[in-house]
């Protein structure tokens, strides 16, 4: 009977294993809708359109686009519910249709048990704001390394500047650290905007303090980043990302921060003195953290990716600077994304 026992728990095992095996293999499903298949010379750009926000995840799409002379293949990651909006309404009736693209399907099984909802900003906890933790998973293997970007960006530089971005020797992604902002955020850290680890992660936590992080370090937003494929799969980064998103699940080590999230502090971790960084003008942000909190044209001319992250989104009322976003926007052709404006 203690051999029937054992074995038992080695099937018991084995079908664990295989569980995990096929959640992780479906975490994207590759759909059909691209125009051309991907190939190594291609930049690959990834972008989540979740189906209230379509209408953001396309302006920015439009923007790379548009400002581009290099090969640029987009992965639209999404739920379910949004393939057929994505595909049929906005990229086969507009400008789109011309773009390279493959839609991926996210599996947000694959964050049971790791992700609570007890943030005071839902938005923040949508299964896709996940996906940056799982970029090796998506069908990229023809790429070594990939852009990501929010939905709530616009970009008026070229992209292959940024993708071609000279990384340093055993780093896996590089981002913008919060220590390069540009003088004209001062006037935004007056109203509140966070800079430091202090104000993403739980310093009471006797497990935050052992990670031995200065609380007055530097943050950065990981809104925008280039992801080195291959160094990030040689790091196990997905596993580190996951084990923290775990231990928050359990002992909330960082979700009642002001307003990072849950999905931003495990980034902060695991990249921490680890990054390359590049250069601010390639990702100027909290254009999103106030209404009234403005920037001087020369400068927002002169930015080659503009950041709406924040409370005050461009399609929204009120918010600044929409102008410079509008110029990218693409009317949705099934009328379910609109924008929100005051009335004149």
């Amino acid at each position: 009977s203690v051999l029937y026992v054992k074995v038992n728990r080695v099937l018991l095992m084995l079908l664990i294993l295989m569980s995990l095996v096929v959640l992780y293999s479906k975490m994207f499903k590759a759909l059909e809708g691209g125009s051309e298949s991907e190939v190594e010379t291609d930049i690959p750009v990834v972008i989540c359109a979740s189906e209230e926000r379509l209408g953001a995840a396309m302006t920015t799409i439009n923007s790379v686009y548009s400002n581009t002379k290099a090969s640029v293949f987009f992965y639209i990651v999404t739920l379910r519910d949004a393939i057929r909006l994505i595909r049929r309404q906005y990229i086969e009736k507009t400008k789109l249709k011309e773009i390279r693209y493959k839609i991926l399907e996210f599996n947000p099984m694959v964050l049971k048990g790791k992700v609570k909802p007890d943030s005071s900003r839902p938005d923040l906890l949508h299964p896709l704001n996940f996906v940056r933790f799982y970029l090796p998973l998506l069908a990229i293997s023809n790429h070594k390394r990939v852009v990501y970007l929010d939905d709530d960006i616009i970009v008026q530089g070229d992209i292959q500047e940024l993708y071609n971005i000279k990384m340093e020797p055993g780093h896996a992604a590089a981002f913008a650290s919060d220590c390069d902002l540009p003088s004209t955020h001062e006037m935004v850290r007056s109203v509140g905007m966070l800079t430091t680890y202090m104000g993403f992660l739980d310093y009471r936590k006797q497990e935050v303090r052992d990670l031995g992080i200065n609380p007055s370090d530097c943050s950065f937003n990981p809104g925008v980043f280039v992801a080195d494929v291959e160094e990030w799969k040689k790091q196990k980064i997905t596993k580190q990302l996951e084990k923290w998103m775990s231990k928050n699940f359990q002992e909330n080590l960082y979700s009642s921060a002001l307003a990072g999230g849950v999905a931003t502090p495990p980034m902060l971790i695991v990249f921490h003195d680890k990054f390359t960084t590049i250069d601010p003008k390639w990702h100027v942000r909290h254009l999103g953290w106030s209404p009234d909190a403005r920037y001087a044209e020369s400068f927002l001319q002169e930015a080659n990716l503009l950041h709406w992250n924040g409370h005050f989104k461009p399609w929204d009322y009120p918010c600044v600077h929409l102008d410079l976003w509008e110029k990218w926007f693409i009317p949705d052709p099934s009328g379910k994304f609109s924008l929100v404006r005051p009335e004149i």
